[in-house]
């Protein structure tokens, strides 16, 4: 029976060229081994680059998918939070404009939540397309997780007033209709 070197070239597959080469390199890591000196193996070292680089990738995207999870659940939280603690507004009669974004949108309310709205004791939320007044210590919970659902809550911070403001000694009503 043929060697397999033999084999391969009888079929075609390789050439006396390329059976020298294989034979050298063969010779040379057997004396490597004889002299004692370290063999390094190209093919395990570029398996475990290969591997490394597979964990890597792995990571990465286990990172990625627990952010997902975790965005995921803070929009519930948040949902659940808008839904459980929205303010009834049946019977509201008048109309509460606030800017959200670069559009002044319109609600209604009634005159006891127009007072509240006014002075940061209740805030609004939006959760798809729908606005809900909340309390204000909810706001404050729902801006811990993500500021983007708090629509508009009232500054209840008092303002400095500039030393030349020629309008200083008027007023503002909190409440003013525009």
């Amino acid at each position: 029976m043929a060697s397999l070197q033999e084999q391969l070239l009888k079929a075609g597959l390789t050439n006396k060229k390329k059976m020298q080469q294989a034979e050298r390199a063969k010779k040379k890591v057997a004396k490597q081994v004889r002299k004692g000196e370290e063999v390094v193996d190209e093919a395990k070292l570029q398996a475990e680059k290969a591997r490394q680089e597979k964990l890597a990738k792995d990571k990465k995207l286990n990172e990625e998918r627990k952010a997902q999870e975790q965005a995921k659940a803070l929009a519930a939280q948040i949902k659940q939070l808008i839904e459980n603690h929205a303010i009834n507004r049946d019977g509201a009669e008048l109309d509460y404009n606030f800017q959200d974004g670069t559009k002044i949108k319109r609600i209604q309310v009634n005159d006891l939540l127009q007072h509240q709205l006014s002075r940061g004791m209740l805030a609004i939320a939006k959760l798809d397309q729908s606005y809900f007044v909340i309390p204000g210590v909810v706001a404050d919970k729902i801006r811990e997780r993500n500021e983007s659902f708090i629509v508009y809550q009232a500054d209840t911070s008092k303002q400095e007033v500039a030393e030349d403001d020629p309008y200083a000694d008027y007023q503002i009503p909190d409440d003013l209709m525009w």
